[in-house]
């Protein structure tokens, strides 16, 4: 009787081993799914940050950052992309894990993890599915980023709910549809508190000048705008807010500032688009154009400003 009952565990541990390294590529596949998903709002998230410059967005760089920059692109203070970047950690954690360790907390943890990732890319899946709603009806531009997270999301979801062992189908199921009903709840009442009548009223409108003006700024502003240079500009850009902060709100005041986005506050689309202009902000001083955040000192260089 033992020597049968230790074949019949070597029998179901070596169907356990078979099971899993028949599950192991699926665990790549993630991997490598997750990875390029930490890559994309990471570096969202330093964009956001101020930590990298523009990104080369397909599809324009115009409408992603619309996108980004929108009051739906922030939560907790924080871009929403940070929390896609610990999401996308934790599940390359999930998938690789298993992958690494040996023993019986491998065979522990190899169950454990399908849970996981099949919980959190379920949650990810349909948060994905909410932001899409939002980018179609309510800020109506495209954002590769972000359609990119939610096709990884989903494809995560997937191969997480074939890659597991879900012997009670029912408990799966019941599992999977409960939390898909709680984020899209919490997901819906989220976008709805954001698409209060305050935030659509500063919509099209840039956020407010909070730096006070050196003399030296205001005098460059004095010297621009006497030279008839022009900053073109968005109201949802963050590197036009960037520019208007080195200035400082005084000096800003002084500036001729272009806006060339359609929606906003006294646009000039039509001469923006006269102008090629490549991105924003976008300066043209003495009859030429030159995009990007400037300094003070390249500013006063290109103008001919001496204090």
């Amino acid at each position: 009787m033992p020597v049968t009952s230790s074949r019949l565990s070597e029998r179901l541990s070596s169907s356990r081993r078979r099971g899993d390294t028949g599950n192991r590529w699926l665990r790549v596949v993630m991997a490598v799914l997750a990875t390029i998903g930490v890559i994309d709002t990471g570096s969202i998230t330093l964009k956001r940050w101020g930590v990298l410059g523009n990104l080369s967005c397909p599809g324009g760089a115009e409408a992603c950052d619309k996108v980004l920059s929108s009051p739906w692109g922030t939560l907790f203070g924080q871009p929403l992309s940070l929390y896609g970047l610990l999401a996308y950690a934790a599940i390359l954690l999930l998938a690789l894990l298993p992958l690494v360790l040996r023993g019986e907390v491998r065979t522990r943890l190899a169950t454990l993890s399908w849970w996981g990732l099949l919980l959190l890319s379920t949650g990810m899946a349909v948060f994905s599915l909410v932001l899409m709603g939002v980018m179609v009806l309510k800020i109506q531009a495209f954002c590769f980023f972000c359609v990119l997270s939610a096709v990884l999301s989903l494809t995560l979801f997937v191969l997480s709910l074939v890659g597991g062992e879900w012997p009670d189908r029912g408990q799966l199921l019941f599992r999977v549809v409960l939390l898909a009903l709680v984020v899209a709840l919490a997901g819906l009442g989220w976008a709805a508190a954001v698409d209060r009548p305050d935030a659509l009223a500063r919509a099209g409108t840039p956020p407010a000048v909070t730096t006070s003006s050196t003399p030296a700024a205001l005098a460059l502003a004095e010297h621009l705008k006497a030279k008839g240079a022009v900053m073109y500009s968005a109201w949802w850009c963050p590197h036009c807010h960037e520019q208007k902060q080195l200035f400082g709100k005084q000096a800003t005041a002084v500036l001729t500032i272009i806006e060339c986005a359609p929606d906003g506050r006294n646009s000039q689309k039509q001469l923006c688009d006269t102008k090629g202009l490549e991105g924003f902000p976008s300066w043209e001083i003495n009859g030429r154009l030159d995009s990007g955040v400037k300094s003070l000192e390249q500013l006063a260089q290109l103008s001919g400003f001496k204090p």
